[in-house]
């Protein structure tokens, strides 16, 4: 199958790469350009496990297409923290024991930063809301609900 040239941004890089016309993004982050964070939950679209903030929205990558990327700017969970200097969100998943397996959690912080950009201030019932698209079957929701908000409260000091 030929492989189509996609020029984009990904986590603030210019990157370039060949995908073939039916690969997903989520395919393409993994298998092409070695970004495996964003997770394969469910394949369509139901889980959330493979969210990425794509032109300033959250969307599930495995139901875009690689191809779409062109000239498209994209943030990966690899994208918004380091080792050395987690996020904000990172810190709060981690000190609220909002995690436990992992596959989702990327995904939910992805969304939940996408949340924090949009409403800096997110009410309880807000992030509920917002984050009912993202499945875990490891925790219970709220301790991942107190990390978002105690994320919102850690951002609006600073």
């Amino acid at each position: 199958m030929a492989r189509t040239h996609v020029t984009t941004t990904i986590n603030s890089v210019g990157t370039e790469f060949l995908c073939e016309p039916r690969q997903s993004v989520l395919e393409v982050l993994r298998d092409e350009l070695g970004l495996t964070g964003a997770k394969e939950g469910c394949n369509n679209g139901n889980c959330g496990a493979c969210s990425v903030i794509l032109n300033g929205r959250v969307v599930n990558s495995c139901c875009v297409l690689g191809v779409e990327l062109e000239g498209a700017t994209m943030t990966t969970i690899e994208g918004i923290g380091s080792p050395e200097k987690l996020h904000p969100l990172q810190q709060s998943f981690l000190e609220e024991a909002a995690l436990q397996c992992g596959i989702c959690t990327p995904g939910f912080i992805m969304a939940s930063k996408a949340l924090l950009d949009e409403n800096p201030h997110p009410t309880e019932e807000e992030a509920r809301f917002w984050l009912a698209g993202n499945l875990c079957r490891c925790t219970g929701y709220d301790k991942i609900i107190r990390a978002v908000l105690a994320s919102a409260d850690e951002m609006a000091k600073k």
